[in-house]
Order: structure tokens, then C-alpha cells, then sequence
């Protein structure tokens, strides 16, 4: 703890005496204390997971950087305090930035606890940040060096197989078919399709909303951030969405029932509203979809890697232990969509 004191005092020129960590819930990839005591007020602070960080992932530095460009344009994150990069410190790299006080709709009985009427403001305020990202200029935010738009979905494919084959405990026959299919199906994508600022990881449970207006005040976990293709972000939040008549998805212990009950956007009436403000390109949806099942098995297979070698803390510790067939259902969801049913297919 001394170091950390230290660091503080030096940094901030802050009284840090009688320093009071708290390990945040939820989040199963970077690790989130909120800290108390002295004259700090509440900060968060946020370092890598304890163990095997896949390749490129958990750049504390990019994080920094997204949340000081996107603060800078007036988009809702938390303000952004220090970038330390000494490991020396806490053991890793770590952010500090504000703590952000507010609803977090993160399970199923809080979203049951709004009326349908602020259930679909929530989600109206959803699909707005989500589109408000994309319009965001690169240039404006300070953020044009932050990635390289073209070729995007390609590298998106070839990162996931990468990090699919270091980590895949089993090798599922739903996951070989469903690379087939991804590796024809990003062929037909369009040349030049629209570039912006994209999250990575675009969820209702990873957003802070004012309680009374379900406005939303910051959204979190920026680690995956980078230039490229918003569909694939639509896409994404379309996965992690529930609708009261999923069958595999609800294997998949993230996010669950979060926008099942009454007055939240469906599927079809989150992608219609976003298309109406962006007038996106849908005609590759269903290779965005399919990639994004495949993406998010590989991000569950890495967590319970580290499940099982103790390498989670907080909520998330033995979250692995849930996660039974859940790898394998989302290549089945994968191929789902790629049997022609569309946003329909996450319902199978």
C-alpha cells in the first residue's frame, strides 16, 4: 500500500493517509478498485487482470488515451485522473479516473425493478450514446492514431482465431464450422464501409445511468477500443441483449436478463432505432453477428483460463465454473445467423 500512498502524494500532491481500497464488482477482464481516504474523495482505479492477458489486450495506456480523447469531445466517461505505467507501483500498470455514482443495470432483478416506461428510456438512451460514438470525428477527439480503419474486420477475424487457438480448452466441432463460415463470409464484405471509434465491448451493464432520468452518465471498460467498424459494435450489443424467448443464450452468464423484461428494446427495435439515426450498412450484419458469437466465446474461454487458475477476483472469481456449455453455444449461435437467420438466429 505504501507505494501507492506515494505515488499518490507525489501525483496528485494528494493526503492519501489512511488509503481505503474497495475491489469493485462486476467486470471480468481489468480489475477496478474504487479508493477512499485522505483528501482523495473517491477515485477508481483500474490495472490488467492478475494473469494470461491474451496478446495486445489490457493496454492501460489506450484506455487513458480513449477516455481523455472521448472526455475531451464531451462524450460521458469518467474524467481521467494519471496514467501510471510504472508496474513497480501496484505490481501493473494502472488508471486512475473519477468515481461515477449512479444505476448500474447489471443483472436481471435490478432491470426487473424499472417500470417498462424508464426500462425504455434506458434503452432509447442506449442506442444514442452507441450512435453518438460513431458520429464522434477521430480527429476531434485526438484519437485519429488510435487504430487503422481498413481492414478492420479482417484483422478482427484473424486476432479471434488467434486467441481462440491459445486459449480453447476443447476443440468444439461448432467452432471449426463456424471459422469456415467466417473466413469465406469476410470476403463479400464491403470495401471502404464506414470507420469510427468503437468500444469493442458496447453493453447496457457496462454503462452508469442517472437513476431518476436513466440518462446515461459514463460508460466503462474501454480496453478493447479502437478504429473500425461500428456494425461490428452493433452487432456485439445485439449478442449480449436477452429477449424472454432465448434458448442458447441463455447459457452465456453475462449480462443475463438485462433487457428482458417489459419496455426494453428487443433486438430488431434496438438495431431499427440505430439505423434510423446512422443509416448504417446492414448488408454484412449477419458476418458481423456471426463473428461476434465467435469473439465473445473467446473472451469467455480466456476468463475461465483464468478462473481456474485463480487469477479472477471480486464477483467473477470462480465465474468460470458457470460457464458449462456456453463456449459452445455461441459457436451454435454463430452458426445460427449463418444459416440465414439474421438477428433471429441469437434466439435459437
Amino acid at each position: 500500500m505504501a507505494p501507492l500512498t506515494d505515488y499518490l502524494r507525489t501525483k496528485l500532491g494528494s493526503d492519501s493517509a489512511g488509503l481505503r481500497p474497495q475491489l469493485l464488482p462486476g467486470g471480468r477482464s481489468n480489475i477496478s478498485y474504487r479508493l477512499d481516504g485522505g483528501n482523495l474523495g473517491p477515485l477508481v482505479l483500474r490495472r490488467p487482470p492478475l494473469g494470461h492477458i491474451l496478446p495486445t489486450a489490457h493496454d492501460m495506456g489506450r484506455e487513458f488515451k480513449l477516455l481523455t480523447g472521448l472526455a475531451s469531445v464531451g462524450y460521458p466517461v469518467p474524467q481521467p485522473i494519471a496514467l501510471c505505467e510504472d508496474a513497480g507501483v501496484i505490481g501493473a500498470p494502472f488508471v486512475l479516473m473519477e468515481f461515477v455514482d449512479g444505476l448500474i443495470i447489471d443483472d436481471a432483478a435490478i432491470a426487473s425493478s424499472l417500470d417498462a416506461v424508464s426500462a425504455r428510456e434506458a434503452s432509447q438512451n442506449l442506442v444514442r450514446c452507441l450512435a453518438d460514438l460513431h458520429n464522434i470525428d477521430p480527429v476531434d477527439a485526438g484519437l485519429a492514431d488510435l487504430g487503422k480503419p481498413a481492414g478492420y474486420l479482417q484483422r478482427q477475424l484473424l486476432r479471434w482465431i488467434k486467441q481462440w487457438e491459445l486459449t480453447k480448452k476443447i476443440d468444439y466441432p461448432a467452432a471449426g464450422q463456424l471459422i469456415t463460415w467466417l473466413q469465406q463470409a469476410v470476403t463479400t464484405v464491403p470495401e471502404n464501409t464506414k470507420a469510427s471509434i468503437v468500444h469493442g465491448d458496447f453493453r447496457l451493464d457496462n454503462t452508469i445511468l442517472d437513476p431518476q432520468t436513466m440518462k446515461i452518465k459514463a460508460v466503462l471498460d474501454w480496453e478493447m477500443s479502437t478504429l473500425g467498424d461500428p456494425l461490428l459494435d452493433v452487432a456485439l450489443t445485439l449478442l449480449y441483449m436477452t429477449e424472454s424467448n432465448d434458448n442458447l443464450r441463455n447459457s452465456v452468464p453475462v449480462a443475463l436478463g438485462v433487457t428482458t423484461p417489459p419496455g426494453y428494446y428487443t433486438r430488431a427495435e434496438f438495431l431499427t432505432a440505430y439505423c434510423e439515426i446512422t443509416n448504417v450498412d446492414t448488408s454484412y450484419l449477419n458476418f458481423c453477428l456471426a463473428l461476434s458469437c465467435f469473439k465473445l466465446a473467446a473472451i469467455l474461454e480466456s476468463i475461465k483460463h483464468r478462473s481456474q487458475a485463480g487469477e479472477q477476483l471480486g464477483r467473477a472469481e470462480h465465474s468460470g465454473d458457470l460457464f458449462g456449455d456456453s463456449c459452445n453455444n455461441l459457436m451454435l449461435m454463430g452458426l445460427a445467423v449463418t444459416e440465414g437467420d439474421g438477428v433471429s438466429g441469437l434466439n435459437r
